[in-house]
């Protein structure tokens, strides 16, 4: 039986998945990090939390968030940001442009690919560095 929480896929499994698949199981890795996030940080209500939830998982957010580590990305990483930044998506929400669209699907592709891949440290420190508040 398959461990869906703790994936360890070779790399040409994932690279064997379409970009937009990439950003599918990415965008669940990724809100699920931001829900588990919001509930560390201590004592919400219900609906601060899914407010809280929504924002960081708008596509302007994410955008931002994409900038923010590109630098410390690999090349391999850099890839897979790439790959969902320039896939063909049909539609980007009105709340987003679409650059922050692409960069938000860029950064859910690498989120799925590093998920797939097992590197949940990885992802661990990506996250960080998108959360640390900027002095």
């Amino acid at each position: 039986m398959e461990n869906y929480f703790q994936m360890n896929w070779a790399v040409r499994q994932v690279n064997a998945i379409s970009s937009l698949g990439l950003a599918h199981i990415g965008d669940g890795a990724y809100e699920l990090m931001c829900r588990a996030y919001l509930c560390e940080k201590g004592d919400q209500t219900v609906l601060k939390l899914h407010k809280d939830t929504v924002h960081l998982v708008k596509a302007p957010t994410q955008a931002a968030f994409a900038d923010k580590i590109k630098p410390f990305l690999t090349e391999e990483e850099l890839g897979f940001f790439r790959r969902g930044k320039n896939a063909h998506t049909h539609a980007a929400p009105k709340s987003a442009s679409r650059i922050e669209y692409a960069k938000a699907t860029g950064l859910e592709a690498l989120f799925g690919a590093l998920y797939l891949l097992g590197r949940t440290e990885r992802l661990n420190e990506l996250f960080a560095i998108m959360m640390k508040e900027d002095a």
